[in-house]
């Protein structure tokens, strides 16, 4: 552990360096402690940009990371409060993600995957036994150490942690990620510490077939499965998973959470503790592929709900859909967000079903070639907070070629939009492109037609020159297949009267890479731009 602090200020202590991430309220950074040459991640909180509750949040998950010191769980070494920053100082985790080393391997078995789930349940055992619950144990949520052979997972993000002493079981609040909540939360029970077994057992059931256990395009569905558990195995992917998996699964998935293993006797179960003579060493090719797919679909989900949730337009807001008829429906599907009560307004105990957010009906599907429950696909996977507080290590990743990539794909697309080239536009976009604009007055517009009444009637007619320039962009890698930016769109014009303008917006666009082709399948611009630059 770092040595604590001797002084009050930051840069008494540490040397910052690069950064490396970005949120509404903070920037992650590099930092190197001068005492000891060590380096860490320093996320950066502007308190003045706070309110009391985000604040208290803050103190809260400060304190709780304080308590935790464990091999498996990210550290919080440092925490240092100045007049208008507060510097949290934690492990420098560069290993990525769990489940994105996974289907990176070579080789992966039944045996590794009880390898994986032993370090999890270690992590949970020991937040449990200081009196902890994470209340949102998912894959995002689980990092390897570094990218040696063998890293340690480490469990991150304790945004939405609570303290719980002993056994104590009552409400409270309504918090997680929908596809790993627990029967007790929806029906707005009193809960626990069982939550989070819960969780573990959805993690398990995905790192050994690859798709979760509950799964529904419909969140209110999503929820009915979940509170009565209703999961099956399928064949033919399940016949080679060991009795004993499935038992240890079975004994997490119980719907009475007094009747859920702990975390101690999940850690006794033959399966962990005797994988070497119980768990199957074959090697599982169908569990990798369908993770890969599960990867993409829930990184690809995140980045537009994290568009969504960054502009607070959307929670009250249609979503408009073809219908093969032509016609226009309203549609809500499950929300992969991560959920705590401030996000949910005027939500009543009781055992009503929780309020669904809108989400993209197109990103949510199922997994194609993948078996399982609804052909289950990416489940929800919560990779935002609206309060924009999550103090979880950074995950470094990104190759500076593959953001040139996504950049000049950027530039292209706005090329066709300023020229009027609708055929180079459609061949840039998904034909399911989602959309939010203010043309659209407020609603998630889906698919070509609403963007092609501007190419056949504005684009390109209404001015004589058109410079577009794309500043500070910044993009985020999601997995080899998902990217998002953000930038400023600077639009220089002359209109028919010879008059120069300059018109500003501010957008953020969602790629996904389909057969070595990168796709715009979502965007958001904030502000109306001149008629022949929309778009």
């Amino acid at each position: 552990m770092a040595a604590p602090a001797a002084c009050t200020r930051f840069s008494d202590n540490y040397d910052l360096k690069e950064e490396l991430g970005k949120g509404a309220f903070s920037v992650v950074r590099r930092c190197v402690q001068k005492s000891t040459g060590l380096e860490f991640a320093a996320k950066i909180i502007n308190t003045k940009k706070l309110s009391a509750r985000d604040f208290q949040k803050l103190e809260r998950e400060a304190r709780i990371c304080r308590k935790l010191q464990h091999p498996n769980i990210v550290r919080l070494h440092d925490s240092i409060q100045e007049e208008h920053f507060h510097y949290l100082v934690f492990d420098l985790v560069t290993g990525g993600e769990l489940f994105e080393d996974i289907v990176a391997r070579e080789f992966y078995s039944e045996a590794d995957a009880s390898h994986c789930i032993q370090q999890i349940l270690e992590s949970v055992h020991h937040c449990h036994s200081n009196g902890v619950v994470h209340r949102d144990l998912k894959p995002e949520n689980l990092l390897l150490a570094s990218k040696a052979k063998g890293a340690a997972v480490k469990l991150a993000d304790f945004g939405l942690a609570i303290e719980v002493p002993g056994e104590q079981q009552a409400w409270f609040g309504f918090a997680g990620t929908p596809g790993y909540l627990s029967p007790e939360v929806l029906k707005k029970e009193p809960y626990g510490k069982p939550v989070d077994i819960w969780a573990c057992g959805v993690i398990l059931y995905i790192l050994l077939v690859g798709y979760p256990p509950f799964w529904d395009e419909d969140q209110h569905r999503l929820y009915a499965q979940i509170k009565i558990g209703a999961y099956d195995y399928p064949s033919p992917e399940w016949d080679t998973v060991t009795a004993e998996a499935k038992s240890l699964i079975n004994e997490m998935l119980t719907v009475n959470p007094s009747k859920r293993i702990t975390a101690s006797e999940a850690l006794k179960h033959p399966w962990i503790c005797q994988r070497e003579r119980v768990a199957s060493m074959v090697h599982r090719q169908e569990t990798v592929d369908c993770l890969k797919k599960f990867n993409a679909r829930r990184k690809l989900k995140g980045a537009i709900l994290t568009t969504m949730l960054a502009t607070r337009n959307f929670s009250s807001r249609s979503i408009i859909t073809k219908k093969g008829d032509g016609s226009q429906v309203k549609e809500s599907t499950d929300s992969s967000t991560t959920l705590e009560d401030d996000d949910i307004k005027g939500s009543t105990p009781g055992g009503s079903t929780p309020p669904q957010s809108p989400a993209s009906s197109k990103v949510g599907g199922p997994v194609p070639g993948c078996p399982g429950p609804s052909a289950a696909s990416g489940a929800p996977s919560g990779a935002a907070k609206s309060s924009g507080l999550t103090l979880g290590p950074l995950v470094i990743q990104g190759v500076q070629a593959r953001k040139q990539e996504i950049i000049k794909m950027t530039e292209q697309l706005i090329e066709a939009i300023n020229t009027g080239d609708y055929e180079a536009y459609t061949k840039i976009c998904d034909p399911h492109l989602t959309a939010f604009e203010p043309e659209a007055l407020g609603n998630l517009v889906e698919g070509m037609d609403f963007h092609k009444f501007y190419f056949d009637n504005v684009l390109g007619k209404n001015c004589k020159a058109l410079n577009t320039t794309i500043l500070n962009p910044h993009v985020h890698l999601m997995g080899d297949e998902a990217a998002c930016i953000a930038y400023v769109r600077l639009t220089q014009y002359m209109d028919k009267q010879g008059q120069a303008s300059t018109h500003q917006s501010e957008e953020t666009r969602v790629w996904h890479k389909r057969d070595n082709k990168w796709q715009n399948v979502h965007f958001h611009r904030s502000s109306v731009t001149p008629s022949f630059a929309m778009k």
